[in-house]
């Protein structure tokens, strides 16, 4: 079926189901069991994981999976012999749509709108990875149809579920270490190759994978091994570099604890490669190798709050309360916290808050928990999700809440991208020394509400991101 059919035969389907629904349709509905019927896109990699972690509830039966890659995905197919296989999402929305309840995507980031809002138009719960999309324009959309359809939603950023968050709002809310006003956060990714030129070599393309499905909205090109199976999330057509793999996770920490909202503007500064002595190279097709990347917020209770990102091994200050020896964070990364009257560190996903120098957690009397913990050890993320489809209940990271956290993420990619941005001086070439000027390095003012860049136009491009003709979004 063309894309653009497929749109049209979806929005109708939704509008059908929104009268006669066949199963869990929204917080007012109840299941006539405890099992929650499940579609999953994306069954190799992170999407096996979360597939096997969906299952392992013992609340879900997965009537039919969707991979472009049969030999990525051959591992999870033969766990689940009576699900349904596909390699076109279409064509699984056009015969199990009304046999299922919910959805799972894990597939790189560049589809995960095109495939999860048709199901989610016609009113099924979803179950999606992190970051939640490719561009800020279609975080803004699924926030939205999730509200509009009543459906239970959830990204992929585990440490929502955890008590780590609620932990270190309530130490924050005690008023131990006074206001906010800056947030460090940083993490050990790429641990895949960013910086690097667009690869020209034309390879065949291994068996088993649908390469103009896998491109799906993404321009044309000939499949290189540069870009599979994990190297995508380096390339921005496909991925969204460090910040968006593990800003919803890191930066969920400060977004949920002090209730960020939109940032009000973004700046970076990123690594300069070189491909020949005082040659520099113009790779803007591939994300950076390190970025720094300074949010600002303006919040309620603290004011302005900056948010400074580090990756590619570029890492924030060392906070002088910190033992010798002490490290910051863990797990390849963390967050801090500094207050007017002291500091808090978080690691990765959330956990381990605890107060700089160490030894001031054993001088105080941690605050009586009031915030209400998620159920369940390292599958708790995945059993809220199912907990509350079949309950009624809202998610821990619902798209309400990881919505924004993500367009604050991708608002930090709008500036990297900016500061990667290259102009030929007037009368220079390729080789020449000094050749380019760079009209995006500067400080970006940011109107969240009308989701717009309001001091460079150009910017705003990036924030509805571009689709393929014949893939464009519905």
């Amino acid at each position: 079926m063309q894309r653009r059919k497929f749109i049209k035969k979806s929005a109708a389907a939704s509008a059908a189901f929104s009268i006669v629904p066949s199963f869990v349709m929204g917080k007012n509905h109840v299941p006539p069991s405890d099992t929650l019927y499940m579609a999953g896109f994306g069954a190799g990699g992170q999407g096996a994981g979360d597939i096997g972690a969906l299952y392992e509830t013992g609340k879900v039966k997965f009537v039919a999976l969707c991979d472009v890659d049969d030999t990525r995905a051959s591992g999870t197919y033969q766990k689940f012999p009576k699900a349904k296989k596909f390699k076109d999402f279409r064509k699984l929305y056009d015969n199990h749509v009304k046999d299922i309840d919910a959805i799972v995507v894990a597939t790189p980031d560049h589809m995960h709108a095109s495939i999860a809002l048709p199901f989610m138009r016609a009113k099924k719960h979803a179950y999606v990875e992190k970051p939640l999309t490719h561009n800020i324009n279609e975080a803004r959309i699924m926030t939205q149809v999730a509200k509009e359809n009543g459906i239970v939603s959830q990204m992929g950023n585990q440490g929502a579920s955890s008590d780590g968050s609620r932990e270190a709002r309530e130490l924050i809310e005690s008023g131990i270490i006074g206001k906010i006003n800056r947030v460090d956060c940083w993490t050990n990714r790429p641990v895949w190759p960013q910086g690097i030129p667009v690869p020209s070599e034309k390879q065949a393309v291994p068996a088993g994978l649908d390469w103009d499905l896998w491109l799906g909205a993404a321009a044309n090109r000939d499949y290189n091994a540069a870009y599979l199976p994990f190297k995508w999330r380096g390339w921005w057509d496909f991925g969204t570099g460090a910040l968006g793999d593990m800003g919803c996770h890191i930066m969920e920490t400060p977004f949920s604890v002090l209730d960020l909202g939109y940032p009000t503007e973004a700046e970076a500064s990123c690594t300069t490669n070189w491909v020949g002595d005082f040659v520099e190279a113009d790779y803007n097709q591939s994300c950076p190798s390190s970025s720094l990347v300074r949010l600002k917020f303006n919040t309620p209770k603290h004011g302005d709050i900056a948010l400074n990102w580090y990756d590619g091994g570029i890492m924030p200050d060392l906070p002088d309360e910190l033992k010798d020896g002490e490290t910051m964070g863990a797990g390849g990364g963390g967050s801090i916290f500094y207050g007017t009257r002291g500091i808090l560190i978080c690691d990765v996903y959330s956990r381990n808050a605890r107060l700089v120098p160490s030894s001031t957690m054993d001088m105080i009397t941690p605050p009586k928990p009031y915030l209400e913990r998620i159920p369940g050890d390292t599958n708790g993320h995945k059993e809220n999700f199912v907990n509350a489809c079949l309950n009624g209940t809202k998610a821990s990271s619902d798209f309400s809440k990881s919505g924004p956290l993500t367009e604050a993420v991708l608002m930090g990619n709008l500036a990297i991208r900016a500061f990667q941005l290259k102009e030929f001086k007037k009368g220079k070439k390729a080789g020449d020394w000094d050749p380019f000027q760079y009209p995006g390095r500067r400080k970006l003012l940011w109107d969240g509400a009308n989701m717009k860049v309001t001091n460079w136009d150009l910017a705003n491009e990036w924030v509805k991101g571009s689709y393929r003709k014949g893939w464009e979004l519905g």
